[in-house]
Parts: structure tokens; C-alpha cells; sequence
């Protein structure tokens, strides 16, 4: 087997393998700085940007502000939570769980759930649909 090392300094990009196959990688410290020199931060805003989005999986960076408040809506996807920084508490009706900074959770229930900060954070989602 093959070990590839790649150095990646722009935040995103694609990278031949070499067996030809793509790599996407990115430098997340600077996709959060970039993120957060945005206007819309400025604002007090949601910011995020989708790292991949495939038919069957999509990934998303999100920055929030302290106090954000976000609703979801009913699904069958599971989902995913890494906290890159910050705080991020994650609430359904039957549980409310905290995640700090590096700590991940899924969730695979057919369930509303909301997500509320009590400080800057910066989370990872990963959606997977399912078959319907």
C-alpha cells in the first residue's frame, strides 16, 4: 500500500491519488478565519460553506454566533455533529445533549431537533439520505 502526504495551503482543493482517484481536502483554520472576516459575520450571522455535496451525502461547515438558535425539520437522514470549536447543545424532545470541542454525535431518529449556542462555534455536518 501506497502512503500519500499531501500539504494542502489553500483552503480547498482536489488532489490526484496515485491510482488516479480524487482526494478533496481542506484546510479548515483558514476556511473558519475566512468565515469569520465575512460580512455576514459581521452581522451576527450564520455562516456556513458545503465541502461536499454528492447525491447521497453532503458536509457542512458552520460557524455560529453566541445565542444562535437553529430549527430543524423532520427527517429521515442521519445526521452528524463535530464540534470544531465552541460549544453546541443539541436538543429532541426526549434529550438534550452538550458538545464541546471535539466531541461528535449522530442522530438517526425520524425526529425534529434544534441546536443552540451559548458561545462562538464552529460544527461540521454530515447528512446521509437515505433510501426512500
Amino acid at each position: 500500500m501506497e502512503t500519500l502526504t499531501l500539504e494542502v495551503k489553500p483552503p480547498l482543493s482536489r488532489v490526484c491519488g496515485p491510482d488516479n482517484s480524487s482526494f478533496f481536502t481542506c484546510n479548515l483554520p483558514t476556511l473558519i478565519e475566512n468565515m469569520k472576516q465575512s460580512i455576514s459575520w459581521a452581522n451576527g450571522e450564520l455562516n456556513s460553506i458545503i465541502l461536499l455535496k454528492s447525491p447521497g451525502k453532503k458536509i457542512v461547515l458552520t460557524a455560529v454566533q453566541k445565542g444562535t438558535e437553529i430549527t430543524s425539520f423532520q427527517s429521515d437522514d442521519s445526521i452528524s455533529f463535530q464540534v470544531i470549536e465552541g460549544k453546541l447543545i443539541f436538543h429532541t424532545r426526549k434529550r438534550t445533549v452538550c458538545l464541546n470541542k471535539g466531541q461528535f454525535l449522530t442522530y438517526n431518529e425520524n425526529s425534529g431537533y434544534s441546536l443552540t449556542t451559548g458561545e462562538e462555534t464552529v460544527f461540521l455536518l454530515t447528512i446521509l439520505h437515505t433510501a426512500r
